[in-house]
This record gives structure tokens, C-alpha cells and sequence, in this order.
């Protein structure tokens, strides 16, 4: 137990940023806040997002490695530090220790929410694109968003109405415990515009690139059509 009369020290500088920002997504998308109300970690399989999440957060810690699941084959970057501070920094923004299907909404101040969304997407979201079989040169692209709690799920898809007017599709995973926010096309590409309002920003490659490759097909498909 925290002892209250002591003023912590922490490791991470609390000072909102776009960095700051992208950080807080990943910790609500892949972290975890321990029960002993001082370590909190990421489990990330980006050696990337791992180096990302620490220079977000200005922390140097050791990446660990662990095994996911029932495969011990298959390993995972692992980081885990404690700082009492920051600890309860996320909890008075909404992020608690049993979150995954309890988590609401989060404090985000409003100039940093589509960071805070960056992070969440390369945390717990995902891309992809594919030519619809059913259509003439019908080239189709996706952007989602997954979460184990619906309350959570239903405060960022009515944030990005308020500032974008795009609501995409909210629906629960069939046989499963989570909950999917799905955009397509048109309203897909209004959020890549806000996601990566400059080339500087933080993120994660593999997602970007895959994004940009499917929007470079796009581009080449409107010359096509008109």
C-alpha cells in the first residue's frame, strides 16, 4: 500500500503532449496498472512500439521478453516499471488496474484526442483494404477499433462524431468478448487525415505504411475511373 503522507517521485514527466497523448492510448489499448497502486507495463510484439511507448513517456527500462498464451514460441516485448505518481495520474484520467472491460471514458484534453487515438489503433486497432468481388474496380478500406468494454468503445466512437461527424460501425465480435468500432472508406479516410496530421508524428510503421499503400491503390483507381 501507497504510503500517502510521502509526496512520490516519479519517473515520467506529466505534461500533456501529442507524444504524452499517443502514450495514454497504449497504455489503455496494451497496458496493464498493477494491483499494488505503484508498477504498471506494456506488452507489446513491436520491438518498435516498445522504444516508442518509452520515448513517449521519456523512461529508459529494460525490454523484457514473454511468452503469450499457450505458446511459449511465441514471445513478446514486455515493459514494467513503477512510479507512484504517474500511477495515480492515470487513475484520475479514468485508467484503472481492472480496465479492460470497465474502462469508460478518458481525460484527454481536446487537441490531443486523435494522438490518444493514434495509440489506441496501433495498441488495439487495425487496418485492411481488399477489391469488393461484387463491384466493378470497387477497391474497399477499413479502419478499427476494439475494445473488451463497451462503455469504452461508446465513449471514443461518440468523441469522434463530435469533432469529426463520422459515427462508422459499432458492433460486438460474434463469439467473443469484445466490441469492434469499424469506419469505412470515405469516413475511414477523414480519420487517417486526423490520426496522421503530419509525416513527424509518432506511430507505428507497419500500420502507416500499410495504410499508405492502400491509399496510394485508391489514388491510382480514381485517375483510372475518371
Amino acid at each position: 500500500m501507497v504510503n500517502r503522507g510521502v509526496k512520490p517521485k516519479g519517473k515520467v514527466k506529466i505534461e500533456w503532449s501529442s507524444n504524452f497523448a499517443y502514450a495514454i492510448g497504449l497504455i489503455v489499448t496494451d497496458g496493464c496498472l498493477y494491483g499494488d497502486e505503484r508498477h504498471m507495463s506494456l506488452t507489446t510484439k513491436d520491438i518498435e512500439q516498445a522504444n516508442n511507448f518509452q520515448k513517449c513517456l521519456g523512461i529508459n527500462v529494460k525490454n523484457g521478453l514473454k511468452s503469450s498464451g499457450f505458446s511459449k514460441e511465441k514471445k513478446y516485448y514486455h515493459i514494467q516499471f513503477g512510479d507512484v505518481k504517474f500511477y495515480n495520474f492515470l487513475l484520475s484520467i479514468g485508467i484503472t488496474s481492472a480496465k479492460s472491460k470497465t474502462i469508460g471514458g478518458v481525460l484527454i484534453p481536446d487537441v490531443y484526442f486523435f494522438d490518444y487515438l493514434r495509440g489506441c489503433f496501433d495498441g488495439d486497432g487495425c487496418f485492411y483494404s481488399y477489391w469488393d468481388p461484387r463491384w466493378r474496380s470497387s477497391h474497399m478500406f477499413y479502419v478499427e477499433f476494439a475494445s473488451g468494454s463497451e462503455k469504452h468503445i461508446n465513449w471514443l466512437r461518440n468523441e469522434i462524431i463530435n469533432r469529426i461527424g463520422v459515427c462508422g460501425n459499432l458492433s460486438k465480435v460474434k463469439n467473443k468478448s469484445y466490441f469492434q468500432l469499424k469506419f469505412a472508406k470515405k469516413e475511414a479516410l477523414a480519420i487517417i487525415k486526423k490520426m496522421y496530421y503530419n509525416r513527424k508524428v509518432v506511430c507505428l510503421s507497419r500500420k502507416k505504411e500499410k495504410i499508405e499503400k492502400a491509399l496510394l491503390v485508391e489514388k491510382e483507381q480514381q485517375k483510372t475511373y475518371y
